[in-house]
């Protein structure tokens, strides 16, 4: 049997990875000018408050101007690994369809998970809540939101949206995972805070914190769900309860609440993330984000499917092509010499032939 093969245009190769040590380096250079872009941020935003007297308005112009230092930082990283990607993929932001709906099932996750901190406080009547219905009180009440959505894009996108993916790529994403909570778990430790604090609770809530931001990338991709969750833990906590984030009361403007009770059911000074119960809801909150990004998980985090081989074509066997070539030479048969059969007439029980 006589075989011919037929060998289509070779797909074009694949990019090759760029070396570990590179993405390792690209990763602490991200984390660096992250630190370096919250001291510029806030010493412009301290210049311009002195020109123009910002007011109410300086927490978003500091913010703001971190986000745009943090993007113009790592577009110059972008351009020096020379990634032909674009800009808002490199920064964890793909455009999709469900952007909306990824970020909205963050934001519920978040809310539920600052309405489970909340709720074991007012049950324990721990909770003195005051409001202010002032027309000034809406307005600080916007710029709060604004400012918490600005802080916490600013911190996803250096952190996990460009930062992540370069851990990622240089150690793995359980490696990458392991090492974001282990520096999460070292920069709580040396921040300060005030006495009476329970530090092993607020590092620990960090850690989990971390874990479960990063499964939001792991499952997804992208930054909408991990920005959805982020985003609504905070503004929960501080604007919609009016309780202190991190230590940080400065969000507060409709509802004001002071938590006096034990430090491990309302975390102090520091809020609901120094708090005892919110250990035990961020575990919870794991298996439900792992539910409630199954879709998600399966459409973008599964690479998809190239085909490796090459198209064969293989040629029939010589005998049945000289078969074929002697039956197309042959003569044609004539049609006076077949015998065509009909079908035969059907007839009923009663019908009689005159013979009968």
């Amino acid at each position: 049997m006589l075989t011919t093969s037929t060998i289509a245009d070779q797909p074009p190769p694949l990019p090759e990875p760029r070396p570990r040590s590179l993405q390792l380096a690209l990763f602490c250079a991200a984390i660096f000018w992250y630190l370096c872009a919250q001291a510029l941020s806030r010493d412009a935003a301290f210049v311009l408050e002195l020109r123009f007297d910002l007011g109410c308005a300086l927490p978003l112009v500091q913010v703001t101007l971190l986000l745009f230092f943090l993007v113009c930082g790592l577009a110059l990283l972008r351009a020096i690994e020379r990634r032909r990607a674009p800009l808002w993929l490199t920064l964890g932001l793909p455009r999709r369809a469900t952007s909306r709906a990824e970020w909205a099932t963050g934001a519920a996750i978040g809310w539920g998970l600052a309405v489970a901190a909340v709720l074991p406080m007012a049950l324990a009547r721990t909770l003195n809540v005051q409001l202010w219905t002032d027309s000034r009180a809406f307005l600080l009440l916007g710029l709060s939101l604004l400012t918490l959505g600005t802080a916490t894009l600013a911190h996803a996108m250096a952190i996990y949206g460009y930062g992540f993916q370069r851990l990622i790529e240089a150690t793995g994403p359980v490696r990458a995972t392991l090492i974001l909570v282990a520096l999460t778990a070292l920069h709580a430790a040396v921040t300060p805070t005030a006495y009476g604090i329970p530090d092993g609770t607020r590092i620990l809530v960090a850690m989990l914190m971390t874990l479960l931001l990063s499964l939001c990338w792991l499952r997804t991709h992208g930054l909408w769900l991990l920005w959805g969750l982020s985003f609504a833990w905070a503004a929960s906590i501080a604007v919609l309860f009016g309780l202190p984030l991190g230590g940080d009361n400065s969000f507060s403007s409709i509802v004001d609440a002071r938590a006096v009770g034990h430090a491990w059911l309302t975390g102090g000074s520091f809020g609901p993330a120094a708090a005892l119960l919110s250990i035990l809801f961020l575990l919870a909150a794991i298996p439900i984000l792992i539910r409630a990004t199954s879709d998600y998980a399966w459409s973008y985090t599964h690479p998809p499917l190239v085909p490796g081989g090459y198209d064969v074509t293989i040629a029939p066997p010589a005998a049945h092509v000289a078969m074929e070539q002697a039956a197309e030479s042959a003569q044609p048969v004539n049609p006076a010499t077949l015998v065509q059969i009909l079908p035969a007439t059907p007839q009923g029980p009663g019908v009689r032939t005159p013979s009968e």
